[in-house]
């Protein structure tokens, strides 16, 4: 029972902020006595949520598991996998955007060809940047209101950090083309498949436009990731491979077309990873 209320609680708390939040923004005056009372009942629950981790973590340490198995157990109980995977994509995002500025890479080994596929959303997610720069300044000469203002300030500057952070991811965590053949795919931190080289039954360059999200999954077991509206490889596979949704959601493709900036390179690279490397033949008339 007390899991349950804390799981409630995980959820609530965010509500909480969020509609306190937006009454100051609104410019709603919240009595002091009100907003002590909702601040009073946060504290509350974060203690409360704090006191169940805690005896299920004692539970997982009298069971033998170590340290971080018993408080990654406990924090599995109580915190949703939706809200855990929003939590882990942004500190993926926020670590990209580190490697961005060393013009570093993530998940490429030697040998395997990193495969950009960030071309038709780059120029978007620069405006988007541009928009809300905009949006701060003029925000910022018109509300007349400190708090409100220093309130918007923070939100729109964390915007535009988590903006940059998701371009970054996109680019520090390029698709993958091992040297044997087997691929990654990712998007950003929000997405990760790996496909073995034996599950590859071939590879082609094919451009299409499929409509809905980034990760989009459709009823015939073809599984598209898109960017820009668009993908140009095609990858048949011997064998259903599984796959995890950025929030959760599991599923099987037996076809995956994904966005890559150079598709020649990627099926080129799938193709001679399929084959093998070519036999060495000496010439004619040699031992």
């Amino acid at each position: 029972m007390s899991v349950r209320i804390a799981r409630y609680a995980v959820g609530a708390v965010p509500a909480v902020e969020l509609g306190l939040g937006g009454c100051l923004l609104a410019g709603v005056r919240i009595p002091g006595a009100v907003l002590l009372g909702a601040e009073a009942l946060v504290v509350a629950a974060l203690g409360f949520e704090g006191v169940v981790l805690w005896r299920l973590w004692r539970v997982g340490r009298r069971a033998g598991a170590g340290r971080r198995e018993a408080m990654g157990a406990a924090l599995r109980t109580v915190v949703p996998e939706k809200v855990r995977r929003l939590v882990a994509h942004e500190v993926r995002a926020l670590h990209s955007l580190g490697l961005w500025v060393l013009r570093r890479r993530h998940g490429v080994p030697e040998g395997a060809l990193a495969v950009p596929y960030t071309g038709p959303q780059t120029a978007m997610m620069y405006g988007l940047v541009f928009v809300a720069l905009v949006e701060t300044v003029m925000l910022a000469l018109l509300i007349p209101w400190p708090v409100v203002h220093r309130v918007l300030l923070v939100l729109d500057v964390y915007g535009v950090v988590l903006v940059l952070a998701f371009h970054a991811a996109c680019v520090t965590r390029p698709h993958v083309v091992d040297a044997d053949g087997a691929l990654r795919l990712r998007y950003g931190g929000l997405f990760d498949l790996r496909v073995p080289a034996g599950a590859v039954a071939g590879a082609r360059v094919e451009r299409r436009y499929p409509e809905g999200g980034p990760v989009r999954p459709g009823a015939d077991g073809v599984l598209d990731l898109v960017v820009g509206g668009q993908t140009t490889v095609t990858v048949e596979l011997v064998s259903p491979v599984a796959f995890v949704r950025p929030l959760g959601k599991r599923g099987w493709a037996r076809t995956v077309r994904f966005h890559a900036d150079d598709p020649g390179a990627a099926v080129a690279a799938l193709t001679r990873g399929r084959r093998g490397p070519s036999p060495s033949q000496d010439p004619p008339g040699r031992a």
